[in-house]
């Protein structure tokens, strides 16, 4: 789990919930029923008007991946490319098949099995290539809802607070309640602009970064299987893909060795 995101969230809440009491107010000012419900549901029924049912449905598993979601570290997953290009290479490919079972990476074992059943190699690389495509479109529309509704919340608090200001001008008679309802009015677009700034655009942005990660390292895994499959000497294996890990990785590498 990378509780980046968390931490951020709570960390902007604080600081936005501090800044009220250091000024004399109350956070508990701002939790009021109606801008919520407004503001919440209304940016999701806004978000979902504009794409497909199954995308909506699909924002949960989305909400928890970007909460909750990790990327294997990029090399140890080299560290096992290269284990498995040294069995193939003292024991021939077909030994991969026992090995698989330790295998983890579901992507990995799938181009596994497709090496070790004879595939070609150009098809070998089409067809986990065209996975690597699929998923990186599937998690372009994941995100893009979260971008929907870091658009859609500003305008619809917005819409709250028009609406809570229809309120106040039915009420000019009693002067005694307009401050209360006038601040009341406002709560709406507080929720809009700061839903949208400190949870739906950070989430999109996180699950955009997730993906990038996740189909990078799927790109890792292909260059990998290619040179097993051409029984590539594992030290060059190694160096192929150590020189794909971003500068960072390497360097770690380099100094752990």
């Amino acid at each position: 789990m990378d509780p980046a995101t968390i931490i951020g969230i709570v960390l902007a809440f604080i600081a936005i919930f501090a800044s009220m009491i250091l000024e004399g107010g109350s956070p508990g000012s701002i939790f009021l029923v109606p801008p919520l419900i407004l503001v919440f549901f209304g940016t999701l029924g806004a978000a979902m008007a504009g794409g497909m049912l199954k995308d909506t449905i699909a924002l949960a598993d989305s909400f928890k991946r970007v909460l909750l979601g990790n990327v294997q570290p990029a090399d140890s997953l080299v560290d096992d490319i290269v284990k498995l290009a040294e069995k193939a290479r003292r024991e021939g490919l077909l030994a991969l098949e026992d090995a698989m079972k330790e295998v983890q990476d579901p992507f990995l074992k799938k181009g596994l099995q497709l090496a070790i059943d004879g595939t070609d190699s150009e098809e070998l690389a089409a067809i986990l290539e065209a996975e690597v495509d699929a998923k990186r479109k599937a998690d372009k529309q994941a995100g893009s809802i979260f971008t929907a509704m870091g658009g859609y919340a500003p305008t619809i608090g917005i819409i709250g607070t028009v609406i809570g200001l229809i309120h106040v001008l039915e009420n000019l008679s009693q002067p005694d309640k307009l401050g209360h309802l006038i601040a009341g009015a406002f709560v709406a677009t507080l929720w809009g602009v700061l839903s949208a700034n400190v949870m739906w655009l950070p989430m999109g942005a996180k699950l955009k970064r997730l993906s990038e990660l996740e189909c990078a390292q799927m790109e890792l895994v292909i260059a990998g299987i290619i040179n097993i499959q051409a029984g590539a000497n594992p030290r060059l294996v190694a160096q192929k893909l150590r020189s794909l890990l971003p500068p960072g990785s390497v360097t770690e590498k380099k100094e752990a060795a």
